[in-house]
Protein backbone atom coordinates (compact mmCIF):
# COMPACT_ATOMS: atom_id res chain seq x y z
CA UNK A 1 0.00 0.00 0.00
CA UNK A 2 0.94 3.15 -0.98
CA UNK A 3 1.13 5.78 1.79
CA UNK A 4 0.31 8.77 -0.32
CA UNK A 5 -2.64 6.62 -1.47
CA UNK A 6 -3.82 6.14 2.15
CA UNK A 7 -3.63 9.70 2.93
CA UNK A 8 -5.45 10.54 -0.22
CA UNK A 9 -8.07 7.71 0.41
CA UNK A 10 -8.84 8.25 3.81
CA UNK A 11 -8.72 12.06 4.41
CA UNK A 12 -9.40 13.13 0.65
CA UNK A 13 -6.19 15.14 0.43
CA UNK A 14 -2.73 14.62 -1.10
CA UNK A 15 -1.58 17.52 1.47
CA UNK A 16 -2.51 16.73 4.94
CA UNK A 17 -0.98 20.02 5.83
CA UNK A 18 -4.15 21.68 4.44
CA UNK A 19 -6.70 19.77 6.79
CA UNK A 20 -8.70 21.12 9.41
CA UNK A 21 -9.16 19.49 12.73
CA UNK A 22 -12.66 18.84 11.50
CA UNK A 23 -11.34 17.21 8.52
CA UNK A 24 -8.48 15.24 9.95
CA UNK A 25 -10.99 14.03 12.71
CA UNK A 26 -13.33 12.78 9.75
CA UNK A 27 -10.45 10.89 7.49
CA UNK A 28 -9.09 9.37 10.77
CA UNK A 29 -12.67 7.59 11.51
CA UNK A 30 -12.92 6.34 8.18
CA UNK A 31 -9.44 4.93 9.08
CA UNK A 32 -10.54 3.27 12.04
CA UNK A 33 -13.62 2.32 10.12
CA UNK A 34 -11.30 0.59 7.38
CA UNK A 35 -9.22 -1.06 9.38
CA UNK A 36 -12.12 -2.62 11.34
CA UNK A 37 -13.83 -3.59 7.98
CA UNK A 38 -10.48 -5.00 6.18
CA UNK A 39 -9.67 -8.56 5.99
CA UNK A 40 -7.05 -9.23 3.95
CA UNK A 41 -4.11 -9.16 6.38
CA UNK A 42 -1.76 -7.27 4.68
CA UNK A 43 -3.73 -3.97 3.72
CA UNK A 44 -4.94 -4.76 7.51
CA UNK A 45 -1.30 -4.28 8.94
CA UNK A 46 -0.99 -1.31 6.78
CA UNK A 47 -3.83 0.59 8.17
CA UNK A 48 -3.00 -0.67 11.49
CA UNK A 49 1.26 1.28 10.96
CA UNK A 50 -0.79 4.40 9.33
CA UNK A 51 -3.07 4.41 12.93
CA UNK A 52 0.08 3.76 14.75
CA UNK A 53 2.22 6.72 13.04
CA UNK A 54 -0.98 8.78 14.04
CA UNK A 55 -0.91 7.75 17.23
CA UNK A 56 -4.47 5.64 16.94
CA UNK A 57 -4.11 2.34 17.11
CA UNK A 58 -5.61 -0.55 19.15
CA UNK A 59 -2.46 -2.32 20.98
CA UNK A 60 -1.78 -5.74 18.66
CA UNK A 61 -3.29 -7.78 21.25
CA UNK A 62 -6.43 -5.89 20.72
CA UNK A 63 -5.96 -5.19 16.96
CA UNK A 64 -4.87 -8.66 16.08
CA UNK A 65 -6.40 -10.89 18.64
CA UNK A 66 -7.47 -13.50 15.83
CA UNK A 67 -4.21 -13.15 13.86
CA UNK A 68 -1.23 -14.30 15.92
CA UNK A 69 1.41 -13.75 12.63
CA UNK A 70 0.11 -10.09 12.49
CA UNK A 71 -0.34 -9.83 15.91
CA UNK A 72 3.59 -10.93 16.78
CA UNK A 73 4.32 -8.24 13.22
CA UNK A 74 2.71 -5.38 15.09
CA UNK A 75 4.68 -6.38 18.27
CA UNK A 76 7.77 -6.54 16.65
CA UNK A 77 6.94 -3.14 15.14
CA UNK A 78 6.46 -1.46 18.16
CA UNK A 79 9.51 -2.73 19.45
CA UNK A 80 11.78 -1.15 17.16
CA UNK A 81 10.00 2.15 16.29
CA UNK A 82 10.40 2.19 20.97
CA UNK A 83 14.03 1.34 19.64
CA UNK A 84 14.48 4.21 17.03
CA UNK A 85 12.51 6.70 19.54
CA UNK A 86 15.16 5.94 22.22
CA UNK A 87 18.64 5.27 21.02
CA UNK A 88 17.96 7.56 17.95
CA UNK A 89 18.87 4.21 15.34
CA UNK A 90 21.96 3.23 16.77
CA UNK A 91 22.92 0.12 18.27
CA UNK A 92 23.56 -0.10 21.67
Amino acid sequence: MDLDALILHFFETDDPTTLTEADFDLGLERLKIGFGVEREPGRKFALWTLLEALGEAPLPAEAFAKEPALKAAAEDYLSAAFRLERFGGQDD
